[in-house]
């Protein structure tokens, strides 16, 4: 199972993932958010990430020429609103790394929905009225295996070392995506993020072992 830690902000925080080497890093790209960060602050940072962890950046109804700007230091672009399947070929025919699809775990249907727009991934986040991520809920679990729908997908929303082992257990996500889980006082927590990421870890290598028994 792959892991994603996002809303990395400060040094600190890429020098953590770099210890725990998680297998994406995920940067807001987007202005207005608590994690969001500039052009420039996203160019002094991403140099220092471990070049084996995928830089992931994620955008909000972004203009298009924005994310373009950026796609040479990203191995991956999440995008995080309500970007539409022409809006994701355009970025196709220009950008060569995966487009993920962020989607809010309201019904079946939005799923199902999102699994129509031709991205590589879906990240399935729970759903709070008025937030588009970040919410630090747990989404519905039961919503996601009731919906039918074929593209692989990461689980994120409250994401944690105690709840992650339930979680995936019940929905079978490709990988788990996760930021305020792994923060303390607001602030991304180097311990936190250790046990996350080792706790996935475990689990993988628990379930890789069944499957060879």
């Amino acid at each position: 199972m792959l892991i994603k830690i996002c809303g990395l902000r400060r040094a600190e925080d890429i020098a953590f993932v770099n210890e725990a080497l998680p297998d994406y890093a995920g940067f807001i790209l987007s202005g207005g958010f608590r994690r969001s960060i500039s052009a420039s602050q996203f160019s002094e940072l991403s140099p220092l990430l471990d070049k084996r962890i995928k830089a992931v950046g994620v955008f909000v109804d972004e203009d298009i020429r924005n994310v373009l700007a950026l796609t040479d230091k990203l191995d991956v672009i999440q995008l995080h609103g309500n970007e539409d399947e022409s809006y994701i070929k355009e970025l196709r025919k220009l950008f060569n790394g995966d487009i993920w699809k962020a989607v809010r775990a309201s019904s079946a249907a939005e799923i199902e929905k999102a699994d129509k727009l031709g991205a590589d991934l879906l990240l399935i986040d729970s759903y709070v009225k008025g937030l588009v991520g970040g919410t630090g809920k747990t989404a519905d679990t039961d919503i996601i295996i009731s919906a039918d729908f074929k593209t692989p997908f990461f689980l994120a929303g409250g994401i944690s070392a105690e709840n992650v082992s339930d979680l995936t257990k019940r929905t079978r996500p490709l990988g788990v995506d996760a930021s305020g889980s792994v923060e303390t006082d607001g602030y991304k927590d180097k311990d936190k993020i250790l046990t996350l990421v080792k706790t996935v870890r475990d689990l993988t290598n628990f379930e890789m072992r069944d499957l060879n028994e």
